[in-house]
């Protein structure tokens, strides 16, 4: 755990979900570490299924990572107990997608203080407490000043030569996922210039994107058809966009004296 955790309480509270690794079995449950504190819990044999057990070594194994769900805290008894079959299938899904997230955020907080020459914690008191107040969390943060620059973060407070580290950092580490949507238009001109008129509407479509994160991309598949895709952060703005494109190259053509169509394609 690196100094940026000191933001984590030092312990679970009843009901959380935490991610931990098997340390020893016994014949009345597992021993198990709790990566994200330190701590050490024990997972009963009567929270690990809602089956019946024969042999436990059948469910958990030495060295397995788990999540489970916190039922009782003892701090003063440094007891810790869990329970796996209390755990979803969804709930489990979503705990491990976040653990590795803040896996990944503070090994991207650590390589830029190093380059910064400070603590992790003095990087997380001047930025990542920004972060998390102004974008719901230190990764998103960083997903932000990969699509829109270092000036993302100045903008809302972080000093610029830690915001322009952030950024080089974010970018060698963060791929962001992007959603894909397309469609083919059919284009035809019969004026002398109907080539030039064809590609001045397609490029209409670019004048749709107004939104950080997103882009248009035209080409040719073989005239009068040409196709028309849009990559965006979710499903949504791509539908969003890909609408106001069509809508602005069939209304080019026209004006221009043309004729056209669209079809969209799964």
């Amino acid at each position: 755990m690196v100094e940026m955790a000191i933001k984590k309480s030092e312990w679970p509270e009843v009901g959380d979900l935490v991610v931990a690794t098997v340390t020893r079995i016994t014949h009345y449950g597992a021993y198990v570490t709790l990566d994200e504190y330190g701590k050490e819990g024990l997972l009963h044999i009567s929270e690990v299924s809602s089956s019946w057990i024969r042999n436990i070594r059948d469910f958990v194994r030495e060295g397995q990572k788990l999540v489970l769900k916190v039922l009782r805290v003892d701090p003063a008894k440094g007891h810790v107990d869990l329970s796996l079959r209390r755990v979803t299938k969804r709930e489990r899904i979503e705990k491990i997608f976040q653990w590795k997230r803040e896996r990944k955020t503070e090994g991207l907080m650590r390589s830029a203080a190093e380059k910064l020459g400070m603590s992790v914690s003095e990087l997380y008191e001047k930025a990542g407490v920004i972060l998390e107040n102004e974008f719901g969390g230190i990764y998103e943060g960083l997903e932000r000043a990969v699509k829109e620059g270092a000036q993302i973060l100045v903008k809302v407070g972080v000093p610029e030569q830690i915001a322009t580290v952030l950024e080089e950092i974010a970018k060698e580490k963060i791929r962001v996922s992007m959603v894909k949507i397309k469609g083919v238009f059919e284009l035809q001109s019969y004026k002398p210039n109907g080539v030039e008129i064809i590609k001045q509407a397609l490029l209409t479509a670019r004048k749709a994107v107004d939104l950080p994160g997103v882009q248009v991309r035209l080409y040719v598949v073989a005239p009068p058809r040409y196709a028309i895709e849009v990559l965006a952060e979710d499903y949504k703005t791509a539908e969003q966009v890909l609408e106001k494109s069509v809508g602005m190259v069939l209304d080019a053509i026209s004006k221009m004296g043309g004729e056209g169509t669209f079809k969209r394609e799964k």
